[in-house]
């Protein structure tokens, strides 16, 4: 899958997004190596800090599924930087994909986006 193909799928996934506070929708596709997407979209809380980032559903739904070998995440917004830890805890050289539509996007690796990133 290329990575047009990704973000069109990670667009596709923010039209479900849960976003009444900030009416502000994200959607993401995580593409495993073995092929297989999972899709995420954010789920807003009242409580803010309850909150879950497109990404991390996405991640967490693979992981649900068995899923822990990722090769690339397109994201329809930035990820913020307790996403970029979250993507980085699956490995360092995973692409994250981004732009503000599927005709203008870059593609960088978590390591570059969150240099100084950890592992326990």
């Amino acid at each position: 899958m290329n990575d047009k193909e990704l973000y069109i799928k990670a667009t596709a996934a923010a039209e479900n997004a849960y976003a009444p506070y900030s009416d502000f929708r994200v959607g993401a596709a995580v593409l495993t190596m073995d092929g297989e997407v999972f899709l995420g979209a954010n789920v807003e809380n009242a409580s803010y800090g309850a909150t879950i980032c497109a990404e991390r559903v996405a991640i967490a739904s693979a992981v649900a599924a068995g899923n822990r070998d990722f090769e690339a995440i397109a994201v329809t917004a930035p990820p913020c930087g307790i996403c970029r830890q979250f993507i980085f805890e699956f490995g360092d050289n995973i692409r994250v994909i981004t732009g503000p539509d599927a005709d203008h996007l870059e593609s960088e690796t978590i390591s570059a986006l969150l240099p100084g990133g950890f592992h326990l």
